[in-house]
């Protein structure tokens, strides 16, 4: 945008007729908007449309459109996608069970009980978890429960504190995915161990976000962004056939960009410790749970993920941030079409080959 700085010598003014100041002031008016419209018309190209939804995920979700579509049909995509969210939103749901439904809750509350039977679409993000937890080495595992919980009673009281070594300690004696039953035939879910649970924090937003991604190619929409709390999907290009710029935290500074990337029809996921941590004595320890250490990792800043798919992008960046950089930069060199950057506690920043 163009600035425009006016000096005006307001004791004269105050002593013109009112008249004359109307004038002078709706002249000034008429110029600035001149100013402005000229800077702005290459953006007054596309009509961009948004809608924003703050009930799912513990965060806030936008859905913009540059398909220069009208709002009529804009509004229809955005409840596709606020259909698919809330469904999701509902079936992942671990602390609140819903009417009519067997969500994840219900299948943390019968841990240890019969099978529970559920949804074939939760049936299929846990196989996904599943296959992404072996991928990860484990490092990516919503079989975690019992541990994530015991730092997530810490984040939320008042004053936060830290998880004692002990209880640590106990919790993990009941995690990891052999604990975990399912059963495709039947639709059937069971946890063996009654102390066991699933959390799916690292994982749920990004899947459902592609579900509804998804959803919106199905019906012929290109030009489209759904941002989930940072998790970016986007859907073709602008209407202009332009690229999406995304911008990454610098993650000691979170209201400044580290780094800005040009990217078209995929996910870019970001997981980092600086927006969700628990602080004690002044120290931040950040949300992301290393398995190995039962404590937050600390190797990252953050870590971003560039590929097809949400789901996919959103669980890597957990597991990618609670390894080295050494070994990351391996897993994601064995992967089709994934792309990272690391951006170290020091600031530094790191990109795999494709970037």
């Amino acid at each position: 945008m163009f600035s425009l700085t006016i000096k005006i010598d307001y004791y004269s003014l105050f002593r013109m007729s009112k008249r004359i100041c109307f004038h002078i002031l709706s002249i000034l008016v008429i110029l600035l908007c001149a100013i402005l419209l000229a800077s702005c018309r290459k953006e007054d190209k596309i009509e961009v449309r948004s809608k924003t939804l703050y009930s799912y995920f513990d965060t806030v979700t936008f859905i913009y459109s540059y398909a220069n579509d009208s709002e009529e049909t804009f509004f229809a995509n955005a409840k596709v996608v606020e259909d698919n969210l809330r469904d999701y939103h509902k079936m992942l749901d671990i602390y609140n069970q819903y009417e009519g439904m067997n969500n994840l809750c219900t299948v943390n509350l019968n841990a240890g009980k019969e099978p529970v039977k559920v949804d074939r679409r939760l049936i299929d993000v846990l196989l996904f978890s599943k296959k992404l937890c072996e991928i990860t080495e484990g490092k990516m595992d919503i079989m975690m429960g019992s541990v994530l919980s015991l730092w997530h009673e810490g984040r939320i009281s008042e004053p936060q504190y830290l998880p004692s070594d002990e209880a640590l300690k106990e919790a993990s004696q009941h995690m990891g995915f052999g604990l975990l039953e399912i059963d495709e035939k039947n639709l059937t879910v069971r946890i063996t161990d009654s102390e066991a649970s699933i959390d799916v924090g690292a994982i749920g937003k990004g899947y459902a976000t592609e579900v509804a991604a998804q959803a919106l190619q199905e019906r012929g929409v290109s030009g489209y962004v759904i941002n989930s709390g940072g998790n970016i999907r986007c859907i073709g290009n602008k209407a202009d056939g332009s690229k999406w710029v995304a911008g990454i935290k610098n993650p000691s500074d979170p209201e400044t960009l580290a780094v800005r990337l040009q990217i078209s029809d995929c996910a870019c996921v970001t997981s980092g410790g600086y927006e969700r941590y628990i602080q004690v004595d002044g120290k931040k320890y950040s949300h992301l749970i290393d398995k190995a250490t039962l404590r937050p990792a600390s190797y990252f800043g953050s870590v971003t993920v560039i590929t097809h798919d949400s789901a996919l992008a959103d669980g890597l960046a957990t597991g990618l941030f609670c390894m080295s950089y050494e070994d990351g930069l391996a897993l994601v060199r064995s992967l089709d079409d994934v792309k990272c950057i690391w951006i170290e506690n020091d600031g530094t920043v790191r990109k795999s080959d494709e970037i």
